[in-house]
């Protein structure tokens, strides 16, 4: 039968199969055979049961499609199931790997160094040691004078009347602590602001001015009040020999907003407390508090036995807890809780103008010592009191600043 139109016959197609073909059967046709699968065709129809595929007329001549290098019958598609066709690579698992070990790298470094900005920015670095005169020589180890103050900045009338702290202006220490760090561990002292002490020859903080030091004996809180944070300094590293490196203030809504940012601070009290002037009410044991109870528990004296010393230990003891709750993984792993709490805290402190971040690590990770039994705590030796003023044991404070400045191991005890 002939499969071409009417009037070409196997003459006409002059043994041509494909344009351009010179030999009676194409290249093609001879190397990829067509494959065919199930019964075979009727005669006069191709595999698909439809007519044999048409010539077509291309560029002045017919094309029997041959020379495409097309086959017929095959499966649809690249990489089909019948072998045919280029196959995806497989995946390198390896590479791919590498490069997102790189990428979790790149963004945590970016993130800290970011983080380290941010937080380095807000520090308040509002104290100026420089003004501070006739220094004692630096011993071993970091010496940092932790100050809280009573200061009502950032409180509203319905704050104030809330916490319990009065809306006296200014602002006056409401405890006083040195934190040693170095290589046997930190010591936690507390000063008691009642302690008596003498106020030496300084210039003034805002006038430059020198005042001459009379022998005037005060309480040491009175140094605060008198010409602020330097003062403070002078007047310890007077009445102590031990140089202060570094000074860190909070107030009392600052206090009170990194305890509620760190999600509360659990602390064993040891005793039932109701202080109606503080606002204290608690039960003896183990309980979480919020920021307006952790501001009355360390402001509480009267319900105490020891008043003001019973006071100091309260504080360090919270102090402490506070530093081993901020510390914690859940804190420092989860940034829901850590840039909250962070933003309280630098937004709260006021420290000198060498303060660095590292250092104020060192701090915190000191006073979680303290509270890990790494560390000793106690406060200022004492030898009694003259007129409502704390006396200091001058023998045993020259024996422990001996062994702070050597930075050596404190045997010494206070009360």
């Amino acid at each position: 039968m002939n499969d071409w139109p009417e009037a070409w016959s196997d003459d006409n197609r002059g043994g041509r199969y494909g344009r351009g073909s010179a030999s009676a059967q194409p290249e093609s046709a001879r190397v990829m055979r067509q494959v065919r699968r199930g019964r075979p065709a009727p005669p006069g129809q191709d595999a698909y049961g439809g007519v044999p595929q048409q010539p077509h007329y291309v560029d002045g001549g017919y094309d029997s499609g041959y020379n495409t290098g097309q086959v017929y019958g095959g499966g649809g598609g690249r990489g089909g199931g019948d072998g045919y066709g280029p196959q995806r690579p497989a995946p390198d698992w390896r590479r791919r790997a590498k490069w997102t070990a790189i990428t979790l790298v790149t963004v945590l470094l970016v993130t800290t160094v970011a983080t380290y900005f941010w937080a380095d920015s807000k520090l308040n670095r509002e104290v100026d040691l420089s003004k501070v005169i006739e220094r004692p020589e630096k011993g071993e180890g970091t010496n940092y004078l932790i100050v809280g103050s009573d200061s009502r900045a950032g409180l509203s009338d319905e704050d104030k009347k809330r916490l319990r702290t009065g809306s006296s202006e200014g602002k006056r220490t409401d405890s006083m602590m040195i934190l040693h760090t170095g290589s046997n561990g930190p010591t936690l002292i507390s000063l008691p602001r009642d302690s008596n002490v003498e106020i030496p020859t300084f210039k003034g903080s805002e006038s430059g001015k020198t005042y001459q030091g009379t022998g005037r004996q005060v309480k040491l809180n009175a140094a605060y009040a008198e010409d602020g944070p330097e003062l403070l300094v002078r007047t310890v590293e007077f009445n102590t020999g031990l140089h202060i490196d570094h000074y860190v203030e909070i107030g009392f809504a600052g206090f009170a907003n990194i305890v509620d940012a760190a999600g509360g601070v659990e602390i064993d009290i040891p005793q039932d407390i109701k202080d109606t002037k503080s606002g204290a009410d608690f039960r003896k044991g183990k309980q979480t508090l919020n920021g307006e109870e952790a501001l009355a528990f360390v402001r509480t004296r009267y319900a105490l036995a020891g008043s003001d010393l019973d006071r100091t230990k309260n504080q360090q003891k919270f102090l402490s807890a506070l530093a081993n709750q901020v510390a914690t993984p859940g804190t420092v792993l989860n940034p829901f809780r850590l840039y909250p709490t962070m933003g309280a805290g630098l937004d709260s402190l006021i420290v000198d103008k060498d303060m660095g971040l590292f250092d104020l690590a060192d701090m915190f990770w000191s006073m979680k010592g303290v509270s890990g039994g790494e560390g000793t705590s106690m406060n200022m030796p004492l030898a009694g009191s003259s007129g409502g003023n704390l006396l200091w044991d001058k023998d045993k404070v020259k024996q422990l600043v001996n062994q702070l400045n050597n930075d050596e191991k404190v045997t010494v005890t206070g009360d």
